[in-house]
């Protein structure tokens, strides 16, 4: 998801403070896994928010979108308030605007994949955001983009395709497994663009991020909370569908989406404090594991033999890329950083 992103700002050095460190180096000590136990905790409330939106068909994506940025908002601005951030700084505020239209746009794109998609399949082409990164970046911020970024981007490519199915190349009907009964079912194409869409959005998003660097991450996720926050309720207006939930079931649900999507950035935030981002960007391929097993046990819905091959292109190139990452943040004379020799190719 696209407000995922700008935590990994972390990394570049967030933690500031000596007792901060011995607190983290105590932690990292009694658990050296434990960044990657949070991300793989995090995924697991990333995907029940996934659930969530899948589930509730009464309810319009865009309008629970308006309570996944309330668990967006909700732990930034403490954090700004409380390093003195300011919260729409001067030669910023532009990149900032665009950088929440395209989050924003990108998250309500994802919600409706969710809803006409099967939710590992949605899950699978939107996780794929990074991957793209390296288009954009080449475009619009003429950064290189070696032999390594372009096989991770066809075996993405070729991945996608084996799960959106195309037409075309698939066929105008498909076959599915639904309470052990076959159906065919016809070509649904706005779910699969939806996904498509909401990915180039977040792999905009990522390239934004880049040019915002300097400024703290509460700043980033304030402002996209806020912006995001006026952006959906103005559309939910628009378009009839700002109510609160009749169901008491509903209710809950919705209350549910946000507090997951709270606890779920918490965590991740945490993990990119005690861990490197590749390693975390690797443990949050449990989100795709995730979504398969929610898709069997809460939708009846067995994926496809194309899905599964699709999912782990996908998936593939995405702990390539953060083996990648984790590799070059090594030190030079360590012997993993050797053998992992081969992520280097330009």
């Amino acid at each position: 998801m696209p407000e995922h992103l700008e935590l990994q700002q972390l990394v570049d050095g967030v933690l500031q403070g000596t007792t901060r460190h011995r607190s983290l180096s105590f932690l990292q000590c009694s658990c050296p896994y434990l960044g990657i136990i949070l991300a793989t905790v995090s995924s697991f409330f990333f995907s029940l928010c996934s659930v969530i939106v899948k589930g509730l068909v009464d309810v319009n994506p865009i309008e629970l979108a308006t309570f996944r940025f309330i668990g967006v908002l909700l732990p930034s601005i403490p954090i700004a308030i409380y390093r003195e951030e300011s919260f729409f700084p001067e030669g910023k505020r532009i990149i900032l605007v665009l950088r929440c239209f395209v989050g924003t746009t990108g998250l309500m794109l994802s919600f409706y994949a969710f809803r006409h998609m099967p939710l590992a399949d949605a899950s699978v082409i939107i996780f794929s955001t990074p991957v793209f990164v390296a288009i954009f970046a080449r475009l619009f911020l003429r950064e290189a983009c070696g032999m390594f970024n372009v096989i991770t981007i066809v075996l993405t490519l070729i991945g996608v395709v084996l799960i959106t199915k195309p037409p075309f190349l698939f066929g105008d009907n498909q076959v599915s497994i639904v309470d052990e009964q076959i159906m065919e079912n016809s070509y649904d194409i706005w779910g699969p663009v939806a996904a498509l869409s909401s990915t180039l959005f977040g792999a905009n998003a990522y390239v934004l991020l880049r040019a915002l660097k300097g400024l703290h991450f509460s700043v980033i996720m304030s402002n996209f909370g806020a912006f995001a926050l006026l952006y959906t309720l103005i559309v939910c207006y628009y378009i009839g569908a700002l109510c609160w939930p009749l169901c008491g079931t509903d209710r809950f649900l919705v209350v549910a989406l946000a507090l997951f999507s709270f606890g779920g950035q918490i965590l991740l935030t945490l993990a990119l404090q005690y861990e490197q981002a590749g390693p975390v960007a690797i443990a949050r391929s449990a989100d795709i594991v995730f979504a398969f097993i929610w898709q069997i046990m809460f939708f009846k819905e067995t994926p496809s033999l194309y899905s599964v091959l699709g999912a782990l292109l996908v998936v593939s190139s995405v702990v390539l890329s953060g083996l990648r990452k984790w590799a070059m943040a090594l030190p030079r004379d360590s012997e993993m950083r050797k053998k992992l020799h081969f992520l280097y190719l330009e």
